[in-house]
């Protein structure tokens, strides 16, 4: 029983709410107080993005039927009932947005338009083509203005920019794996799925990581951003985001995954090491960018 209600509510799918902490990590505002505010809202997002996986599953669980691993949903297989799954998520989503107003009542309004956008997702907007990726790729900015509020940063035009595309390539990525569905399984699963195109995806693809890709150029070189690293060389951190977007266009197109990018994520070492060494060189950067060795 209780392995199903894990898998209801997806844990390792909280790792998507790190992304709360990205302008922590570029402001390198760690006071225990900001520490303690995005504590409050990543614990928000957590309940909040199970609520709503909970409810997606509700709405799917007569198409998850005809998926071949979706099927296995404690939902879909009838493990868990649709009542005491709606339950859950009534009270994950209560506790969320009072977590969220503790962490300050912006976070909180952030909170609020990220549930009402889900649910008008799970509702009908996921079934309408480019407006479904979208949604998804706007959950990921919410959550990073939710970081910024949380920990009271300015927010940069260009890092939600950056963050728009770059989960906008993840979604399209999802709907490329789902294009080797059979034709009549993509449209019970997901009726916006049939409607794409594989050279379609494949443009978006190539259009939607290479604009994020720039974005985040323009984000290391922007002048509030080299004022707060006293440097200029954060831009040479562009290639190894590069190297993270050829990686997962390498995983994607070449071993047939991308299907669950968070899996991704966890388990490939190039991914994991990138990550890492990414993490390294801002860090380094920030504390030795104007070292005299560098000028």
């Amino acid at each position: 029983m209780v392995v199903n209600w894990l898998k209801l509510l997806r844990p390792k799918h909280w790792v998507k709410n790190l992304l709360l902490g990205a302008p922590m990590v570029f402001s390198f505002a760690y006071t225990a107080e900001n520490v303690a505010r995005l504590a409050a809202a990543f614990v928000a997002f957590c309940a909040l993005s199970s609520a709503v996986y909970i409810v997606n599953d509700i709405a799917d669980r007569e198409s998850d039927r005809h998926h071949p691993k979706k099927r296995k949903r404690p939902i879909a297989a009838g493990r868990i009932s649709v009542k005491a799954a709606t339950m859950a998520a009534m009270g994950l989503a209560v506790a969320g947005l009072i977590v969220a107003g503790v962490a300050s009542i912006k976070v909180l309004v952030v909170a609020m338009i990220y549930v009402l956008m889900n649910l008008a997702y799970s509702s009908r907007l996921k079934h309408v083509p480019i407006l479904d990726v979208m949604l998804v790729a706007l959950g990921f900015v919410l959550r990073v203005m939710a970081g910024a509020y949380a920990i009271r940063v300015p927010l940069s035009h260009w890092i939600l920019l950056c963050t728009f595309f770059g989960a906008l390539f993840i979604a399209f990525g999802k709907r490329k794996n789902e294009m080797g569905l059979p034709e009549e399984e993509k449209k019970r699963h997901r009726k916006s799925a049939s409607e794409y195109t594989d050279r379609f995806i494949d443009q978006m693809l190539a259009l939607s990581a290479g604009i994020a890709v720039v974005f985040y150029a323009f984000y290391t070189i922007d002048p509030e951003v080299v004022k707060r690293f006293g440097s200029q060389r954060l831009v040479y951190t562009t290639p190894i985001v590069v190297f993270g977007v050829l990686r997962y266009y390498y995983l994607l197109y070449n071993r047939d995954e991308g299907g669950d990018p968070v899996a991704l994520a966890l388990e490939d070492r190039p991914l994991i090491l990138c990550l890492l060494v990414w993490l390294a060189s801002v860090i380094f950067i920030y504390l030795y960018g104007n070292h005299r060795l560098f000028s």
